[in-house]
């Protein structure tokens, strides 16, 4: 068997996650559009981080039929388009959410600036972002989810992919053959923590509400473009709650054996948002 294949099989416990992982599911049966050809080649691992992603996925972390509030979150992990930081932006917060809850679909999207790569942000990564919604609305009644309580959270490199869902979606194609094609991607929600590129990022009237969460030391154009885009939702009407905070950086992530910090807690105030929101109702 290939050694990457190999390895492939035996990802999550490559990651260091829990052994009971739940297995990824593609978000393209035949394979995404343009990356049919690869979309058998496996990915590489490196500690907790992935590439050389082909075959986009999202793996779910679903609580227990009378534990689900009905609410669910897709997260796009960072890693500047180059890789995917599994570990403190990815499984472990899809586990917190599931014991809470709520139901987390971990995204794994196609990377725009890996060595090599033929991907773009746009047309690739937004387009598995996309689809991940489509899927997790078109599979609501099974998976004991709210078809309008579907949100998308990213951090650094995946919250530009959640920005960006957030204001570019459509309704779906009513009379496509596939039934995730039917569905809206527009997420009902979105939780940008310490996203790049935030000079791109608008707001007009109607789009989803917003939960940022960002260091005060993080690079200016996120710990002060957060709080231009805060204003840009606020002149649009649209709700948004913003944590700065003052002793975090860049990269905090989720980890469960973090030590207690107020940024460390960030998952706790969006849960709250959530339920303040009426997005979520446990």
């Amino acid at each position: 068997m290939p050694r990457l294949l190999l390895a492939s099989l035996f990802l999550p416990f490559a990651l260091g996650s829990a052994a009971d992982t739940p297995a990824a599911l593609p978000l393209w049966p035949k394979g995404a559009p343009g990356s049919e050809a690869r979309a058998v080649e496996a990915e590489k691992i490196d500690g907790s981080n992935v590439c050389n992603v082909h075959n986009p996925s999202i793996t779910p972390f679903l609580p227990a039929a009378d534990k689900a509030s009905g609410t669910a979150v897709i997260i796009c992990p960072g890693g500047g388009h180059s890789k995917l930081c599994l570990g403190h932006e990815g499984y472990a917060l899809g586990e917190w959410f599931r014991d809470h809850g709520i139901a987390a679909f971990v995204l794994k999207y196609r990377l725009a600036r890996e060595p090599g790569s033929t991907y773009t942000i746009q047309d690739h990564a937004m387009a598995d972002a996309r689809r991940a919604i489509r899927t997790v609305r078109s599979r609501a009644a099974e998976w004991h989810i709210q078809p309008d309580r579907i949100g998308i959270l990213g951090f650094s490199a995946g919250g530009e992919l959640a920005a960006f869902a957030a204001m570019t979606n459509d309704p779906g194609i009513k009379e496509s053959a596939d039934t995730v094609e039917q569905q809206s991607s527009r997420p009902d929600f979105q939780g940008l923590i310490y996203p790049g590129t935030s000079g791109l990022f608008d707001a007009k009237k109607g789009m989803p509400p917003l939960f940022i969460a960002a260091g005060y030391s993080d690079r200016p154009d996120i710990s002060e473009g957060m709080a231009t885009l805060y204003l840009k939702y606020k002149a649009a009407g649209v709700k948004a709650e913003m944590h700065i905070f003052a002793n975090a950086g860049h990269g905090f992530g989720y980890k469960p054996d973090a030590k207690p910090t107020a940024a460390s807690r960030w998952p706790t105030r969006f849960t709250e948002w959530l339920t303040d929101s009426g997005l979520l109702k446990q």
